[in-house]
């Protein structure tokens, strides 16, 4: 998390391998990350980013079906396997209804629900999301954070999205990364707000910390 412009997008798409990166190294199970071939990539990596898709002509089942090209043969046939995982990811993001709705026919709310839901397909053991919950009302903010903390825990799978709800991913991540262009403080929840990090983050006065609540507050 950070403030608008510091580089949260950017070194999630650095993660993804989608941008070379400037510097350092990225290592995924001890390899670098520019040693795998694509394919190879995209079975151990899903990204959700927040750029549109190029072709929303497509139905919501067809577009979460494409999660499962790293594994489909060259014509993209789907196994039973396959089915079985397009058809688990629909129901977990609630979408079972619309999956043969055109993509065009949804709200942004509905069709980002879609894209996480095709992330889940693909099965991977890293999931990176750029602002899952943008253009979500409350309840369905809460439930993807809540659905994404229940598949990290139950699948082992490692989950790493930017947001600006920081006040509720204060109370579901496991740790944080805070870029503030400087040093940068990773770590726990708890462990953050003891160090005062969150009140850096905005000018004092315009808003304010309560480490008590881990809540902002407006200054009038």
């Amino acid at each position: 998390m950070g403030v608008n412009g510091i580089g949260k997008s950017t070194l999630l798409r650095t993660l993804g391998n989608v941008q070379p990166k400037i510097s350092g190294t990225i290592q995924l199970k001890e390899r670098a990350l520019e040693r795998y071939q694509p394919r190879e990539l995209a079975a151990s990596v899903s990204l959700v980013l927040t750029e549109p898709i190029a072709a929303k002509n497509m139905t919501v089942l067809e577009l979460v079906a494409l999660g499962r090209q790293p594994y489909t043969n060259w014509i993209g046939t789907l196994s039973k396997e396959d089915k079985t995982h397009v058809s688990s990811a629909l129901t977990m993001l609630e979408l079972n209804e619309l999956h043969q709705k055109k993509c065009y026919e949804l709200s942004d709310g509905q069709l980002q629900r879609v894209m996480i839901a095709r992330a889940l397909a693909q099965d991977t053991a890293v999931i990176l999301l750029d602002e899952p919950t943008t253009h979500l009302d409350l309840y369905h903010k809460v439930k993807i954070l809540k659905l994404l903390k229940s598949i990290a825990y139950k699948t082992k799978k490692t989950v790493l999205f930017t947001s600006h709800e920081i006040e509720m991913t204060l109370q579901v991540c496991d740790k944080l990364l805070i870029l503030n262009g400087s040093d940068n403080p990773f770590g726990e929840p708890s462990e953050l707000i003891a160090q005062g990090q969150f009140e850096k983050l905005f000018p004092s006065d315009t808003v304010s910390f309560d480490p008590e609540s881990g809540s902002f507050r407006i200054e009038k």
